[in-house]
């Protein structure tokens, strides 16, 4: 079992950064890989970043490639996102995720994961 919180969201406006951590309970951290999705209104949720175990490979969506950094410590049980030249159109419910799947290297469907957290508002202005 592993429990999600995340933190760091805020309003900011476009050309700002924003960095967002999400901290997960449990001895196990190393042993999941960690996501970050978004969910727009109106919008399906989509996945804009995956860290492998180790931390060694990463993944990013192309809108957000150049622009976004996932990164991990597993001693502090948390992973980050940091979010740079931000824009209107990121604006989003941001949320962390974590599974522990074999297999593919990198998985950026939602119901490949199996732990959620309960989100964090980021809201670019223009």
């Amino acid at each position: 079992q592993v429990q999600l919180v995340e933190s760091g969201g805020g309003l900011v406006q476009a050309g700002g950064s924003l960095r967002l951590s999400c901290a997960a309970s449990g001895r196990t951290f190393s042993s999941y890989a960690m996501g970050w999705f978004r969910q727009a209104p109106g919008k399906e949720r989509e996945c804009v970043a995956v860290i492998s175990k180790s931390g060694g490979s990463t993944y990013y969506a192309d809108s957000v490639k150049g622009r976004f950094t996932i990164s991990r410590d597993n001693a502090k049980n948390t992973v980050y996102l940091q979010m740079n030249s931000l824009k209107p159109e990121d604006t989003a419910v941001y949320y962390c995720a974590a599974h522990n799947r074999l297999g593919l290297p990198f998985r950026i469907y939602q119901y490949e994961y199996d732990y959620w957290g309960q989100g964090t508002q980021v809201t670019v202005s223009s």
